[in-house]
């Protein structure tokens, strides 16, 4: 079977909405997610839940892994959780085929070799800066990233991003593209109109994205943003 025809059948088994669903969420949540919670989300019962997960685990699009949520070991501590999470990997179909990719790498070879990583850091804040200022872009910076794919996540009172947008180029180019992607939130943060209260700084996060961002406006010392309020629980399950 070609890659192609792989991502077509991995892609094929979205189709369902309440797998897509799930695959969203289980996606969009840091660790791994227990059937209940994963059931719980999309507001199906829990068998089906564990159906279509397990379906998307035969698709290669989800990994499962089983842990004892307890802690405990040794007779009387239950069976392991089975967990899952996204696979790692990209699936990318064109119709027709494009190579968008191979040419997005040798743009950036160009780019470090010659030393031009003050200039892209600038094409992308103007670039950022340019979308936050749209007609009807969404104010709330949280939606705006989500809406980009960053999957953003609330870790106490810093916001983190659960998913890369240049993942491979990221590995190959790490200073240039997280650089660019560093300075396009900063811009896109002084073109939103509520994104004036917000900081974007480098914080890698493993598997995730390399930037974090803070607000000004919280509830107390170390609490998260008033905006913010109602940040996932824990998503494991017993």
């Amino acid at each position: 079977m070609s890659s192609e025809d792989a991502a077509l059948e991995a892609l094929v088994a979205l189709g369902d909405p309440v797998r897509r669903g799930l695959y969203r969420h289980v996606s969009g949540t840091p660790g791994e997610v227990g059937r209940d919670a994963a059931a719980e989300a999309v507001g199906v019962s829990r068998s089906l839940a564990a159906f279509h997960l397990d379906k998307l685990v035969e698709a290669g699009l989800l990994e499962v892994c089983f842990r004892r949520l307890s802690g405990r070991s040794g007779p009387g501590s239950g069976r392991p959780s089975k967990l899952y999470r996204r696979a790692e990997g990209e699936r990318t179909v064109s119709v027709p085929p494009r190579s968008y990719d191979t040419a997005s790498r040798l743009l950036a070879e160009v780019v470090e070799q010659a030393g031009l990583d003050g200039e892209l850091q600038a094409a992308a804040r103007a670039a950022g800066e340019a979308s936050g200022g749209e007609p009807g872009c969404e104010a709330d910076p949280v939606e705006v990233l989500r809406a980009r794919g960053y999957e953003p996540f609330w870790d106490e009172g810093t916001l983190r991003l659960n998913n890369c947008p240049f993942h491979a180029l990221a590995d190959q180019f790490p200073a240039l593209v997280c650089g660019m992607n560093l300075a396009g939130i900063e811009g896109l943060l002084k073109g939103l109109p509520g994104g004036q209260d917000w900081s974007a700084a480098m914080d890698p996060l493993p598997h995730g994205c390399c930037v974090a961002l803070e607000t000004a406006k919280r509830t107390g010392p170390g609490a998260e943003p008033e905006a913010a309020a109602g940040a996932p629980p824990s998503h494991a399950e017993p």
